[in-house]
């Protein structure tokens, strides 16, 4: 889905200068994201507080995420950095609304960037593997760019289900999606530059970046 106003079209680079001055301030954040303002309620995603983020918050941000830079990256993000993450990311995975079943992606796959590997659940992560494999060509446009994006963490990320993530997506092949011109990233090139330049496995500190 395209975005829609209202919006000012401000550039991320500038919301990430506002970011600086402000820093984590939820109050702030809560009442930017309800403005239905885009870019408001982008920098509320990179101003939220998750450690005072509650998953009634989270799931009434998801409702109105109409965009995949809300979803994807505003609301996963935070979703992400939450001890809880794992819940949302399961739930909105099975929706049928594809601008949710994207945060959920994206949620789970931020999460393996930023978590010790001793805190995922490699048998449920291989199982989204399969999913994956199985259904990506018939998901909404969105979702297989998110799905894509989900076997390129897994293979950076998680040496023990790199290979697996290799296999995937040699199965798969390039992902098909729109992304009017926007280049998708190719999953085997990407993993490989990964594993060349020794950063297999090696963690982001933070999901909002």
């Amino acid at each position: 889905m395209g975005l829609r106003d209202p919006f000012y079209g401000v550039r991320i680079g500038d919301l990430k200068k506002i970011v600086k001055k402000v820093k984590k301030n939820h109050e702030l954040a809560m009442r930017l994201y309800a403005t239905g303002n885009t870019d408001a309620m982008y920098l509320a995603g990179l101003i939220a507080d998750e450690t005072r983020m509650s998953k009634q918050d989270l799931q009434k941000w998801i409702k109105d995420a109409y965009w995949y830079m809300l979803s994807e990256v505003a609301v996963a993000d935070v979703a992400a950095e939450t001890p809880y993450w794992n819940d949302p990311a399961k739930e909105w995975m099975g929706s049928e609304r594809e601008m949710i079943a994207c945060a959920g992606w994206g949620t789970y796959s931020s999460a393996i960037s930023i978590r010790p590997n001793e805190e995922l659940d490699f048998t449920e992560i291989s199982g989204l593997l399969d999913v994956v494999e199985r259904s990506i060509y018939s998901a909404p446009n969105r979702i297989r760019y998110d799905m894509n994006h989900f076997v390129i963490c897994v293979g950076s990320y998680i040496p023990e289900l790199s290979e697996k993530a290799k296999r995937v997506v040699e199965s798969i092949g390039k992902a098909s999606v729109d992304m009017a011109g926007t280049k998708v990233p190719f999953a085997p090139e990407y993993i490989a530059r990964v594993i060349d330049r020794g950063n297999l496995g090696k963690k982001r500190k933070i999901a909002r970046y």
